[in-house]
């Protein structure tokens, strides 16, 4: 048996190549992404392993198909970059990593928030500057607070342990409501309702698809003034130029940004020699009410070697069983 893993960064190569010798199976390593040019590369393998922000293209899957590969498994959660039509036509399984490190990305939520309620980032820039006055960048406590958590999965019930431990009121949407958090009460009827009570919105859904977000002009507008809003879910979970425009009147205090509608090709790529064409993304780093990370929530090590060994074995799964119990129902 022989699988082939694209898009492999220098951080993921150590466990794959663990997972490799533990299971003697041969794993070949390949840095690029996969495409219809690199796909070439998988002609002998019997599947594929991938992760990679930018769309899959429909020819990889009619060149797997070619090839007699007919399963590939991703080293993520989110498989809405891959076209399921694509898949079927080909009649090619998929498997994601549904769960890698809840905790990780959970604690990097409150972290943000953390750093923004103590005005983290103009503070260090100041003393950068040597400037070491208090004023005007007062503090605010977590535990004075309502947060509500927009979506309550894996990553949003870790979240809640973390702000119920600093001594804050929360409050949950879902819709699909978790049995425990139900019978304590916790969850609100709407998003809506959830947006109006919150001083804190930190969102922890997938994706809706493209134009509809949670934070907008008008959902704004009914929000609490001096709210703040998290996002470690899906960059087009907001209209960002509408929670800018918020924040710079002074409706809202600030954001903690791990995502943004527009990273692909930005986020992971080092352009620190170049002028930035994105010019809503400038004013997202400049402004000290908010912390702009890119899209590291989750980035530690248990969470990569998670991804790694995970997929490598819902693909060992697929191949020796023909089923997974990370397979991706693309029949929907």
């Amino acid at each position: 048996m022989k699988l082939i893993d694209y898009g492999v960064r220098d951080d993921e190569r150590k466990y794959i190549e663990e997972w490799s010798k533990e299971n003697d199976i041969e794993v070949k390593i390949v840095q690029e992404l996969l495409t219809p040019e690199t796909v070439e590369l998988a002609n002998g393998f019997d599947g594929i392993v991938a992760y990679q922000q930018l769309p899959y293209d429909p020819v990889v899957f009619d060149k797997m198909n070619e090839y007699g590969i007919h399963v590939i498994s991703l080293r993520n959660v989110g498989v809405d970059n891959v076209p399921f039509d694509a898949l079927r036509k080909n009649d090619i399984k998929l498997t994601n990593v549904p769960s890698y490190s809840p905790e990780a990305i959970a604690e990097y939520s409150v972290t943000g928030l953390m750093a923004l309620l103590r005005n983290l980032k103009h503070m260090i820039r100041k003393v950068d500057n040597h400037d070491f006055e208090w004023a005007p960048d007062i503090g605010r406590e977590l535990n004075q607070l309502t947060v509500g958590v927009a979506g309550t999965g894996r990553i949003g019930r870790a979240a809640i342990k973390i702000y119920e431990g600093f001594g804050a009121k929360v409050i949950a949407f879902d819709k699909y409501r978790n049995d425990e958090l139900d019978k304590r009460g916790m969850y609100v009827d709407t998003l809506d309702e959830l947006l109006k009570q919150s001083d804190v919105v930190t969102l922890h859904l997938p994706s809706l698809g493209k134009g509809n977000t949670v934070i907008n002009a008008k959902t704004i507008a009914e929000m609490k003034d001096d709210a703040i809003v998290v996002n470690t879910g899906r960059g087009d979970l907001i209209n960002t130029q509408d929670l800018y425009d918020a924040i710079g009147n002074g409706k809202l205090y600030g954001a903690v940004m791990d995502v943004y509608e527009n990273e692909v090709g930005i986020f992971n790529t080092d352009v620190s020699d170049q002028e930035l064409e994105d010019k809503l993304l400038e004013k997202l780093i400049k402004s000290p009410r908010i912390i702009l990370t890119p899209h590291i929530a989750f980035y530690t090590t248990k969470a990569v070697k998670n991804m790694a060994t995970i997929s490598l074995n819902s693909m060992i799964d697929e191949l020796k069983t023909g089923t997974s119990s990370n397979e991706i129902d693309i029949e929907k």
